[in-house]
């Protein structure tokens, strides 16, 4: 294999690793926005406080990682499920944009806390993959960026079985399509709601666990739910498959605009491609076209 093949290959694995945590902070911001039709601005900042959580568990009480894996996911789920229970659910009825603008405020209140208890100082934490690489023929891969695709597939095909094959994941499914008609059929639209941003929130919880060691532990990790917004209007806004896709695309859009473009191009492509696809393609690539009679 040539060279310009093999750092093609490479640059495309490592787009996909990075892709992926869009791809599942997008997922987590779909299932929120279908269950209440609120988009979630504070997702990120639940990831970027899952992330800070984790290194206080590793680096300042020395858990094992894996213990501090499944107390930073359990933070995350409750952290969503109280956001939801205890203030969201207050504005029940109200117009979206009320719903947006609150989520604005939370994020902003839980990324004063963090800097409040943490400090502003980035930081990391070591992993059982760090330092660790894997040969794939010609092409070096590091461990990391294996685990996050592992993890990636595993928590997607997870949510797909959980919401098509359970009883609980379909009467989410009932709930996100007509809240009123759920509840005529027995379901408790509440705690199914609240349920719904404590899974969004526990795989937040997972994306800050992973994306931490290598973006660093720092108070502006939660722009990643900037990129997932890219990423869900690449790849179709509203649409669990668009998520997916949109995040692995945008993570290899990335990479190779940082190689083979001018400096400062991977910190805007991101923004970049949002443009375009809102002014080209605006339903996006698996999105579904909507029309309004007038």
């Amino acid at each position: 294999m040539s060279a310009d093949l093999v750092n093609i290959a490479q640059l495309a694995l490592n787009g996909m690793a990075t892709g992926a945590i869009y791809a599942l902070v997008a997922l987590g911001l779909v299932i929120t926005y279908k269950a209440t039709e609120v988009l979630n601005f504070a997702h990120g900042d639940v990831l970027m406080a899952s992330a800070f959580v984790a290194w206080g568990l590793i680096v300042g009480l020395g858990l094992p990682f894996w213990l501090a894996a499944v107390l930073t996911v359990a933070f995350a789920a409750v952290l969503s499920w109280q956001i939801d229970a205890r203030v969201m659910r207050r504005i029940v009825g109200q117009p979206q944009f009320a719903g947006v603008m609150l989520t604005i405020a939370i994020a902003f209140m839980v990324r004063g806390l963090v800097s409040m208890f943490f400090g502003p100082e980035s930081r990391t934490y070591p992993t059982p993959w760090s330092q660790q690489t894997t040969h794939l023929g010609p092409v070096v891969v590091a461990d990391l960026n294996l685990v996050i695709l592992s993890v990636a597939m595993m928590l997607t095909a997870g949510l797909y079985m959980f919401l098509r094959r359970t009883a609980l994941g379909v009467a989410i499914q009932a709930a996100s399509q007509n809240q009123l008609a759920a509840y005529l059929s027995g379901i408790r639209v509440k705690r199914v709601t609240s349920l719904v941003w404590a899974l969004a929130g526990a795989v937040s919880g997972a994306c800050g666990l992973l994306l931490a060691p290598i973006a660093l532990v720092d108070i502006s990790l939660w722009i990643v739910v900037l990129k997932a917004l890219a990423a869900l209007v690449l790849g179709g806004f509203g649409s669990i498959p668009g998520a997916i896709l949109g995040g692995l695309l945008l993570g290899m859009i990335e990479q190779f605009a940082g190689v083979y473009l001018p400096d400062g191009s991977k910190d805007i492509a991101a923004y970049v491609v949002l443009i375009a696809v809102l002014v080209l393609w605006p339903r996006g690539l698996l999105g579904e076209a909507h029309g309004r009679r007038v």
